[in-house]
């Protein structure tokens, strides 16, 4: 299914039909403000084992971030974030940014493993952070790449839905994605470290 979603204004009834897919174990494309991501739903099983088989890895090994629509719910993923590194945080988001920190242990029981660490996104996209604040849960995400040589990631949908339309449930079209990933910071330590320069710039 190919959903045409205006970015700024989505309609509910759109929404709806998403949150819908998702909360019936569905594995969806969704835009963010830099590329285009597979999504399921955290509380989904079957929705996790699908984007890691469609990502090709094991779940217990993936490395799959967490799209939130604010920071109100980060402590339930994370453990207690130093106040230094939490202003950063707050400041940077919502915008480009995956920020890698040490997870609780409810991440571990998401994934059936000892996972020790989380990445966290809060992108600047109204539809994406519509569809979460509605859904009122977070969803989990892992980028939708090229098989080019060249081009890294994909940035028109309906390619990615002809390439994907098997696979997935649904692909969400808000017109065409950016090329260039989010920046990635780690903050597992007392001195967050960038690990792939993207879009975002941190000062």
């Amino acid at each position: 299914m190919l959903l045409d979603i205006h970015p700024d204004n989505p309609d509910d009834r759109k929404i709806k039909e998403v949150i819908s897919i998702l909360e019936n174990d569905g594995l969806i494309v969704i835009p963010t403000d830099t590329i285009y991501a597979f999504a399921a739903s955290i509380k989904s099983k079957k929705g996790l084992e699908k984007l890691a088989k469609i990502k090709e890895v094991k779940l217990k090994k993936s490395e799959f971030s967490l799209i939130l629509n604010n920071l109100s719910d980060i402590s339930s993923y994370t453990k207690p974030i130093d106040r230094k590194i939490f202003r950063v945080i707050k400041n940077s988001l919502p915008g480009p940014f995956t920020f890698i920190l040490n997870a609780n242990n409810h991440v571990s029981k998401l994934f059936g493993t000892s996972k020790k660490e989380v990445g966290i996104r809060v992108p600047d996209h109204g539809f994406t952070r519509k569809l979460i604040e509605m859904f009122n849960s977070p969803l989990v995400s892992s980028s939708v790449h090229d098989n080019d040589d060249i081009l890294q990631y994909t940035t028109d949908p309906l390619t990615i839905f002809e390439r994907y339309e098997h696979e997935v449930d649904a692909v969400i079209d808000c017109g065409y994605g950016k090329n260039v990933a989010s920046t990635i910071v780690d903050c597992t330590s007392d001195n967050p470290a960038i690990l792939r320069q993207g879009a975002g710039i941190i000062e």
